[in-house]
């Protein structure tokens, strides 16, 4: 079967189960595994830089109720003991390996715009591709018409063809659940690529390689580079 070969491989938040997400250790763990890239989340501290946690707070992983946007990035360090990783760490961290990086919170276009700047000024342009809903996906398309973006759907219903016009996705970016034959069918005939998160179990991994997904985003990445590399019985 010949999606089992190309489906790329894709790391969330790192090794999670393993390492603490979204940290260096937990992306370099999962290139280990075989990760074929790493998706993580961005944003920015009170003195605009850019790094990795999902939430807005530091709350769930490192157990202090503080908004990281209160926070310096020198203050983050000492509550984190050095943690949470700027994005230019874990930029050096995955060492030209891709690069997934999601968006959370709708950010406005000069939080976009910051974040690719330090990508850029990594010299990380070229391995970096852009995730979240439709909001930060047209902020990074703004900010640069040569971005490539997996378009982040939660819906059955079609992205509007207006909206994909103006974002021009390479991806299509759905929730695992929501895929089946038809919809893997409808992305591949309306030309793009056909990226999902999150799948964990083996049964949802084989179902999603038969439909011929392109990319499956997954927090145990061993797994799905043990399915993929098998001969997919």
């Amino acid at each position: 079967m010949g999606s089992m070969q190309k489906v790329t491989a894709v790391a969330h938040r790192g090794d999670p189960y393993r390492v603490r997400e979204n940290t260096t250790d937990s992306l370099r763990s999962a290139l280990r595994k075989g990760a074929d890239a790493v998706e993580f989340d961005v944003r920015l501290t009170k003195d605009d830089v850019p790094v990795l946690l999902h939430d807005d707070t530091l709350k769930r992983l490192w157990e202090h109720d503080r908004p990281l946007r209160s926070l310096s990035a020198d203050e983050v360090r000492g509550l984190t003991d050095g943690g949470v990783p700027t994005l230019a760490e874990a930029l050096a961290a995955t060492e030209g390996r891709r690069v997934m990086v999601d968006l959370p919170g709708d950010p406005e276009l000069r939080t976009v715009q910051r974040i690719m700047e330090v990508v850029r000024d990594s010299g990380a342009a070229d391995r970096a591709y852009y995730t979240a809903d439709a909001p930060a996906m047209l902020a990074v398309r703004a900010a640069d018409p040569s971005a490539e973006i997996a378009l982040t759907w939660k819906s059955l219903a079609p992205p509007r063809p207006a909206l994909l016009d103006a974002v021009r996705p390479r991806w299509l970016n759905y929730r695992f659940a929501l895929v089946d034959r038809d919809l893997a069918t409808y992305v591949h005939r309306s030309g793009y690529l056909l990226s999902v998160w999150t799948p964990d179990t083996r049964r949802s991994m084989r179902r999603l390689l038969d439909f011929g997904v392109d990319s499956i985003t997954t927090n145990r990445v061993d797994l799905l580079h043990a399915l993929r590399d098998s001969d997919g019985d």
